[in-house]
C-alpha cells in the first residue's frame, strides 16, 4: 500500500509493467489504486481473483448520481461514467459520484449485474487503444458507499496515488529509452550518442526524484503530499517528453514504422501523460512555492 514503508517497491512494480506495455499498466494501476482505496476507507474485502477498475474522472457531461437504497450504505447508481479503462474486463470498480446533497462520494460496484452496460463509445485515440477506456452506463445498479463524502481527495493516499502515476510515466519512458539504447548498441554516430546522453540525463533526474518522493511519503505517510506529487509528476512528464524527443531523433523513422513495440510506446505515452493537468498543475505548484515560509530549494 502507498505510505506503508515500501512505496518505492510499489512504484518499481508499476514502472516495470509500464515499460512492458502502457495500456496494461493503465489497468494494473487502476486495480492497485482500487485496492488501496478499499483499504484506506474500510471498504468491503475484494473477492478472490477479482479485477478492479478505478473510475473517478468527472467531466461535466458524464456524472453519476448516488441514490440511497434502504438502510446502511447501499446506493443505486445512475448515469454515465466516462474514461472507464478496462470496463469490459474488470469484475468490480470504484466509481466517483454525487449524493442527493451534491457532495462527492465514492462507491464500489460489481460489474456483472443488471443495470450496468459497457458501451463501445468514448474512445477514438490510436494511443492507449488497448486500455479500452469506454463509457459505462448505470441504470439503478447497486453499489456500496466507501467512506464519507469528500473522503476520496481528503485521504493522504489520494496524492500518494497521484505521485504513483508518475512511476507509470517513468516506466513508459524507460521502455522507450531502453529500446533506443539497444537499437544504438553498435552505433558510433556522435549525434545518436548525444541523443542517448540527453536521454540518460532526463531518466537519471526523474529516477532520483521518484526515489526521493517515495522516501518522503514513507517517512510521513499522513502528511499532505500535494506539492510533492505535483512536482514529481511534472518533472517526470518533462523527462518523458525529453526521452521521446531524443529517441525519435536518434533512431529516425525506421523503428516508428517497422518496430511495433517502439511505435506503440511512442503513440501510447503522450496520451497517457495527458492525465496531467499541465499548466494548471504548474500554477498550483507555483502557488505553493509562493506560500512557502522558507526557501523550498535546499540541497
Amino acid at each position: 500500500m502507498p505510505g506503508s514503508g515500501r512505496t518505492l517497491q510499489r512504484w518499481r512494480q508499476l514502472a516495470a509493467v509500464a515499460a512492458h506495455d502502457l495500456s496494461l499498466v493503465k489497468l494494473f494501476e487502476g486495480h492497485t489504486d482500487a485496492l488501496a482505496i478499499l483499504h484506506e476507507l474500510d471498504g468491503p474485502a475484494p473477492p478472490e481473483r477479482s479485477r478492479w477498475g478505478t473510475w473517478c474522472a468527472e467531466p461535466p457531461d458524464a456524472r453519476l448520481a448516488f441514490v440511497p437504497q434502504g438502510e446502511g450504505n447501499g446506493v443505486q447508481i445512475r448515469g454515465t461514467k466516462a474514461w472507464c479503462s478496462g470496463a469490459a474486463s474488470v469484475t468490480d470498480a470504484v466509481v466517483s459520484g454525487w449524493n442527493e446533497a451534491g457532495e462527492p462520494c465514492l462507491a464500489a460496484v460489481a460489474m456483472q449485474q443488471p443495470g450496468v452496460q459497457v458501451t463501445q463509445s468514448g474512445w477514438q485515440a490510436v494511443g492507449m487503444a488497448a486500455s479500452h477506456s469506454v463509457d459505462v452506463q448505470f441504470a439503478d445498479a447497486h453499489g456500496v458507499l466507501l467512506g464519507s463524502p469528500g473522503d476520496y481527495t481528503r485521504r493522504p493516499g489520494f496524492w500518494q496515488g497521484a505521485a504513483g502515476i508518475a512511476a507509470c510515466w517513468f516506466g513508459g519512458a524507460l521502455g522507450i529509452a531502453e529500446m533506443a539504447r539497444e537499437l544504438s548498441a553498435t552505433s558510433r554516430d556522435p549525434h545518436r550518442l548525444a541523443h542517448l546522453g540527453a536521454i540518460d540525463v532526463a531518466m537519471a533526474g526523474a529516477a532520483a526524484l521518484l526515489r526521493e518522493a517515495a522516501a518522503a511519503i514513507d517517512v510521513d505517510p499522513h502528511a499532505n503530499a500535494e506539492a510533492l506529487a505535483l512536482r514529481t509528476r511534472l518533472a517526470v512528464e518533462a523527462a518523458a517528453g525529453t526521452v521521446m524527443h531524443h529517441a525519435g531523433r536518434a533512431l529516425g523513422a525506421g523503428p516508428l514504422c517497422r518496430n511495433a513495440r517502439f511505435a506503440r510506446a511512442m503513440a501510447d505515452l503522450p496520451v497517457f501523460m495527458r492525465q496531467s493537468h499541465a499548466e494548471r498543475d504548474l500554477a498550483a505548484l507555483g502557488q505553493r512555492m509562493v506560500q512557502a515560509g522558507t526557501c523550498p530549494w535546499v540541497l
